[in-house]
Formats: C-alpha cells, structure tokens, sequence
C-alpha cells in the first residue's frame, strides 16, 4: 500500500472510531512507529485541522459537539439516505423483531418509525434508541460494547455476545463499502465481530447502502454475501454491478 493510500484509510479510521493510536496504526499497516507519527502529521495538515494529533495517537476535534447534539460524523450523500431509509421503513413487517444496525442511513429508517406499533427493536445506536424510545408502542433493547463516538455506537465484543441465543424477524444493515470480491468491508475491524453476530440471528438481511459505496471498498472486510437477502439502494448503482450481484442471490431494491 502506498503512504499516500494507507494515510487515506487511517484518515477514515479515526472518523468512523474517533480516535487512533499509534501503536494500532503501526500493527495494522506493518509500519514503524516513527512513520505512523509522520502519517499523523501529514493528516492533522491536509485535514485543516478536523483531525489532530496528541501523545501517542490522534483524534476528531470535534467529537465533543457532535455528542452534545446526538449528531453522525457521515452526513454526505443525505438525499439517497433519506430515500433509502424511508423505503427500508416501508418493509417492516408487523408485530415483528427487528435488528437496526448504526449510521446515517438507518438513522434515517427510524426517523420513519416513530409513529409505528409492536415492534421489538434491537440496536447498537444510541441515537436510533433515543429517536424510537419516546415511541411507548416499541419495545427498544440495546447491546453493550465500546462506544464510538463518531457513529453514536457500540461496538467490538461485547456487542456482538449481545446476539447470542437470538433470532430476529429482519436485519436492517450498513456498511462503509461493499464489493462482489470482498463482501461487506469497514474502516476498523471492532465493527467485524458485531456485524457478523447481527447477521447469524437474523431471518433476513437488508443491507442499506447508497450507490457511492458499491465497489469503492473500505479496509476491515467481511465476506457475508451470501447471507444479504435485500440490498436497498438508489438509482446511481450501475446495470452491470446490479446484475452481479443479483446472480448471487441478492435481491436490488431501488429507493
């Protein structure tokens, strides 16, 4: 990997996770310490500041109000995840339990919940919680696990032991990348153990991605394609990756 690519995907690590060290930065890409502090120098530059750098690691300046205002560090591409989430919205089926996963575009799936019934709903977002638990009519329950501040999630093991002994009618999931050849794909490995466990106690699965992520993948990968019953995207995925991913049994829902 080149410096200038391996500097991009530490840039996406630390504004999916909120922060990074370098001693993880230097096992994750085989680097010397001395070259990870060097890519840290280079972000806190070339980001104008967003990210900094302290002792021993860098992170988002502006974790803080963000988690003041229950407010995501993803908010690019907000027109095709509102459509995507409120079509997801429109599958729910009745009197049903219902994994929602975290991030903007199912942020914006429960946005369209609010007013809905008797549904058992389990997340690891604590924005998504707080949106539908005004709702008296949901039943709301929450994993445990590492809090990441950028996407208001929980996270790594303790999360994912959350779904042990657990079956749930639909799973409606995000991903930072998807691709035929690597499957699902993230910015950090803590969300991997999560998202697997989601999948195995779901019935079906619906992965929510805006057709910016398709083919354009991120560095974690987890290769469960064969266990995506549903993708729900927009209009901008291409007929050819539309087809390929239909011949695997994925069934395309455009919002």
């Amino acid at each position: 990997m080149l410096a200038e690519q391996r500097r991009e995907k530490i840039v996406e690590l630390v504004r999916e996770n909120g922060n990074v060290r370098v001693s993880y930065i230097s096992k994750l890409f085989n680097i010397s310490e001395p070259t990870a502090r060097q890519d840290l120098i280079k972000i806190e530059t070339e980001t104008a500041g967003e990210i900094a750098r302290d002792h021993g690691g860098a992170y988002l300046k502006n974790t803080s109000d963000r988690i003041k205002t229950l407010s995501l560090e993803h908010t690019e591409n907000m027109d095709l995840k509102q459509k995507i989430g409120a079509k997801a919205a429109s599958f729910i089926k009745n009197h049903s339990s219902i994994t929602l996963d975290s991030g903007t575009t199912v942020t914006e799936m429960a946005k369209c919940m609010t007013e809905m019934r008797d549904l058992r709903i389990i997340t690891n977002s604590l924005n998504i919680a707080l949106t539908l638990g005004a709702n008296p009519n949901l039943e709301i329950h929450m994993t445990g696990g590492e809090f990441k501040s950028p996407t208001l999630s929980l996270t790594g093991d303790k999360a994912a032991i959350f779904f042990e002994n657990m079956h749930v009618d639909q799973l409606f999931l995000a991903a930072a990348g998807v691709t035929i050849g690597k499957g699902l794909t993230y910015p950090g490995f803590s969300d991997l153990p999560v998202k697997q466990a989601m999948i195995d106690s779901a019935e079906e699965v619906y992965l929510l991605v805006d057709s910016t992520k398709i083919n354009h993948p991120s560095f974690a990968a987890l290769n469960v394609l064969n266990s995506i019953n549903y993708m729900i995207t927009d209009s901008g995925i291409s007929e050819s990756d539309r087809k390929a991913f239909e011949e695997i049994g994925i069934k395309i829902i455009i919002a």
